[in-house]
C-alpha cells in the first residue's frame, strides 16, 4: 500500500522549530515526522524513508552537514533542505556540494520552504516501497 500524502522528516535540536515546521508540513497536506538529532533520524531510516529531510546545519553532536553525508554514504536517495541561524558562504556551499536542494537561514519564509518542499519531492527518486521500507531483521516500529 503506497502513501498520498508526502513524509517529511524534521531534524532540529530546537523544539519549537520542530513543532512549526511539522504544523506547516500538516497545514499543506504533508505528513511530518520529527527528530531532536541527527542521530534518531539516521536510526529511523533503517525502518522508512522519507521523501524529504529538513535538517539543522548546527546541532549539538552531528549536525545537518554530516547526517546528510551519512545518507549518502549509506547509499540512500533522500533530497534535502538545509536550514540554518548562522548563515556563512562555506555551510551554503559545503551544504549544495552534499547535494541539498535548498538552502534556508531562520526564521524561513513558509511560502518559500514549501516550494522547496514541493520541487524536492516531485523530483525525488520514487522507488517502490521506498518509504515504507522495513528492515530484514523485522523490527517493528
Amino acid at each position: 500500500m503506497s502513501r498520498t500524502r508526502p513524509l517529511i522528516a524534521i531534524v532540529d535540536d530546537e523544539a519549537s522549530v520542530r513543532k512549526a515546521l511539522r504544523r506547516l508540513c500538516h497545514a499543506s497536506g504533508m505528513d511530518a515526522e520529527t527528530f531532536e538529532s541527527a542521530h534518531h533520524l539516521l536510526e529511523s531510516l533503517r525502518l522508512r524513508l522519507p521523501d524529504c529531510v529538513i535538517l539543522d546545519v548546527h546541532m549539538p553532536g552531528m549536525g545537518g552537514l554530516d547526517a546528510s553525508a551519512q545518507i549518502a554514504q549509506r547509499g540512500l536517495r533522500v533530497p534535502s533542505i538545509m536550514i540554518t541561524g548562522r548563515d556563512d558562504a562555506e555551510t551554503r556551499e559545503r551544504s549544495f556540494a552534499l547535494g541539498a536542494r535548498a538552502y534556508f537561514c531562520k526564521p524561513v519564509d513558509a511560502d518559500l520552504l514549501l516550494g522547496a518542499i514541493a520541487e524536492a519531492v516531485a523530483r525525488a527518486p520514487r522507488a517502490e516501497g521506498n518509504s515504507e521500507r522495513r528492515a530484514a531483521s523485522g523490527e517493528r516500529r
